[in-house]
């Protein structure tokens, strides 16, 4: 079932693979003669202090931020269901060890460490999407061992053990597939998580490097005009706040 929160994250990934139709303006083209204008029909959400169209820029970095939400999403979903399956199948010592450090990591606080390394790194964004994506595994990993734990001793894997099923394939064929709904919403949860993150790091000037456009970045770049231009800060904050409420809404489904 298609839901509004879905459509709307749609419309929104559409609008921005169509931004050169939706705005006459590339995000990079600098005029100095329009700078700093207030939204207007010509720029409907005004220019920054080089001239440039903030609605080219806004849906530019969708782009860079959905992207980077994504994929990163799609990475720790990755590395949690490696882990998580790992660990409810396994069970016994493994189990332990595993989430005795998936715990530890998760008592780390994200934000300051992947700054820590952002900053030391100066990543590109494929290497973004790598920090971000190793660092927002754990919950997926959590969700996906305590479903594999009640899947274990169900009849159809102790069927598929009966007739010579190895362990790769009763966890690939049979309990993994079983497990796919939770997997897919804390894949969906993580996308918020990772948007957030994605534009934290860039307004903290350690995420996506101008002159691309991210709307993290876009943030930090009009902190310091908040009181004079408040369009500059107000485009990006209602697209990250309209993208991941409509993204935790559609994984609440």
């Amino acid at each position: 079932m298609v839901t509004k929160p879905a459509v709307v994250l749609a419309l929104l990934m559409a609008v921005a693979a169509a931004a050169p139709l939706v705005t006459p303006y590339p995000p990079d083209r600098i005029d100095l003669s329009s700078r700093r204008e207030a939204p207007s029909a010509a720029h409907w959400f005004g220019t920054d202090d080089l001239g440039r169209d903030v609605l080219a820029r806004v849906l530019s970095g969708a782009r860079v931020s959905l992207a980077v939400g994504l994929l990163s999403a799609l990475v720790a979903g990755a590395i949690g269901v490696a882990v998580g399956g790992a660990a409810g199948y396994a069970g016994g010592l493994a189990d332990a060890a595993l989430m005795r450090g998936t715990d530890a990591l998760l008592a780390v606080p994200r934000l300051p460490l992947l700054m820590i390394a952002a900053a030391l790194l100066q990543p590109s964004t494929p290497l973004l999407i790598a920090l971000i994506g190793s660092a927002g595994w754990m919950e997926t990993a959590r969700v996906v061992r305590a479903e594999l734990m009640s899947l274990r001793t169900r009849e159809f894997v102790e069927s598929a053990r009966a007739i010579g099923a190895g362990h790769l394939r009763v966890l690939a064929g049979h309990l993994l597939p079983n497990a796919a709904q939770l997997i897919a919403v804390s894949v969906t949860v993580a996308v918020a998580r990772s948007i957030l993150l994605e534009s934290a790091l860039s307004f903290f000037g350690v995420g996506v490097r101008p002159p691309a456009a991210s709307w993290g970045n876009m943030l930090y770049q009009a902190q310091s005009t908040l009181a004079t231009e408040p369009w500059l800060a107000l485009a990006p904050g209602i697209f990250i706040l309209l993208t991941t409420v409509c993204v935790n809404l559609a994984s609440e489904e």
